[in-house]
């Protein structure tokens, strides 16, 4: 099955991403890189607007990874708008997709399983089993076929960013890695492709996972990290809706669970909990 493309500047094939990366380069023009899964929100063109105050070119990629899926389902239930998504991306005036089928990307299964260690191994890691190994070999084989000076990754996925930038050092990528912070709805909930599985009651009790953040970051100084802690679960248990999974303090550069405030100067406090059973993730970092 051969990709068709939608715009001139769309493609499936590696060898078309590398040619036009490769002359850039001979060009000396810097290249921003947005990996994505679609589905595309305010939360991922923010990404492409700061590749693109800093970056020559900007490459966005469109792919479902099926490997970070530990739940077939939940890898089904995935939303994908190909069409929708790229026609976003040409009013930004990106300068190349790369929207691969998965036999593309994956001529063969992948053997390799990557372990990230301590920081792969709670919250997220322990949850989903297997999920960062996948999130790893993606990026590693995009970071190949791409070939950026910068990549672009949005806070929300913290514990994410975390594990790509092991990925990063341990591999030896010569690129930069750029957390940006997460984007949210006025009413404080996170953009997610997954808000669109959300009724819109569900977005409003949804939102009151940001606000038990909140809670948390504000009363830390006074109470330090359990009370705080505290606090966001009393205003959580309020909403019988909200169904919380984690919620712990961390070290936003190794993901280390933290228990003291002298542990950490500037932590973060992060959560998954499920609304209208749909899995969401969100955090807060103290120095926001």
């Amino acid at each position: 099955m051969n990709f068709t493309p939608i715009t001139m500047n769309t493609t499936g094939e590696n060898k078309t991403v590398k040619y036009y990366v490769r002359s850039w380069r001979k060009e000396e023009k810097t290249i921003g890189f947005v990996p994505t899964m679609g589905a595309l929100h305010e939360g991922h063109l923010d990404l492409v607007r700061k590749a693109r105050e800093t970056c020559d070119k900007v490459v966005v990629s469109i792919f479902v990874n099926p490997l970070q899926f530990n739940n077939p389902t939940d890898l089904e239930k995935y939303p994908r708008n190909l069409e929708s998504d790229v026609e976003m991306l040409v009013k930004e005036n990106v300068d190349l997709i790369y929207a691969p089928l998965p036999m593309e990307f994956y001529p063969t299964p992948p053997n390799v399983s990557l372990d990230f260690g301590k920081v792969s191994s709670v919250l997220e890691g322990e949850m989903r089993p297997g999920h960062f190994s996948g999130v790893g070999i993606v990026v590693a084989r995009l970071f190949h076929i791409v070939e950026p000076h910068k990549a672009f990754f949005g806070a929300k996925d913290l514990q994410q960013v975390a594990v790509i930038r092991n990925l990063i050092n341990d591999l030896g990528f010569d690129i930069e890695l750029v957390r940006c912070p997460t984007k949210r709805e006025t009413s404080g909930l996170a953009l997610s492709s997954r808000n669109k599985r959300l009724s819109e009651s569900g977005k409003k009790t949804a939102a009151e996972i940001f606000a038990g953040l909140q809670l948390a970051m504000a009363g830390l100084e006074e109470f330090g990290f359990e009370e705080a802690k505290k606090l966001a679960r009393q205003h959580l248990e309020k909403y019988p809706e909200i169904k919380t999974e984690y919620l712990e303090w961390v070290n936003p550069e190794n993901m280390e669970i933290l228990s003291s405030t002298s542990q950490q100067k500037n932590p973060a406090i992060c959560i998954a909990a499920w609304v209208e059973g749909i899995r969401l993730i969100d955090n807060l970092l103290s120095e926001n």
